[in-house]
């Protein structure tokens, strides 16, 4: 089960640059809870950046929503059939969503068919 569900270092985007890069030359999408940018991901595999900043609440909060967000593509970056790199961009709305609802947002702008 740690195989795929794993979420190591070399899946995640850590450096200011790739993250201002995928703002750059992304592609944007919007939900009501997030912003998601993707491109093409120069490594071969598909990676995740979460940024959620004090707007959306205190660390509490900013930490549950990181939390949720990787525990969505964690369970969905088999799914995904090209290697892109992801950043998520929480809005404020995002304090109060489930884990249903951030999975379902978040497969639509992904374009991943939902889990059974």
């Amino acid at each position: 089960m740690a195989g795929s569900r794993a979420y190591p270092k070399s899946v995640r985007l850590r450096r200011r640059r790739e993250f201002l890069t995928l703002q750059r030359l992304g592609r944007r999408r919007h939900t009501s809870s997030f912003v998601i940018l993707e491109a093409p991901s120069a490594t071969g595999m598909t990676r995740l950046g979460v940024t959620v900043s004090s707007r959306v609440g205190n660390a509490v909060v900013r930490n549950r929503v990181k939390r949720l967000v990787r525990e969505v593509f964690r369970a969905r970056r088999e799914a995904l059939n090209t290697a892109l790199d992801i950043v998520v961009i929480a809005k404020p709305d995002a304090a109060q969503i489930s884990h249903a609802q951030a999975a379902t947002e978040l497969e639509r702008a992904l374009g991943v068919a939902p889990r059974a």
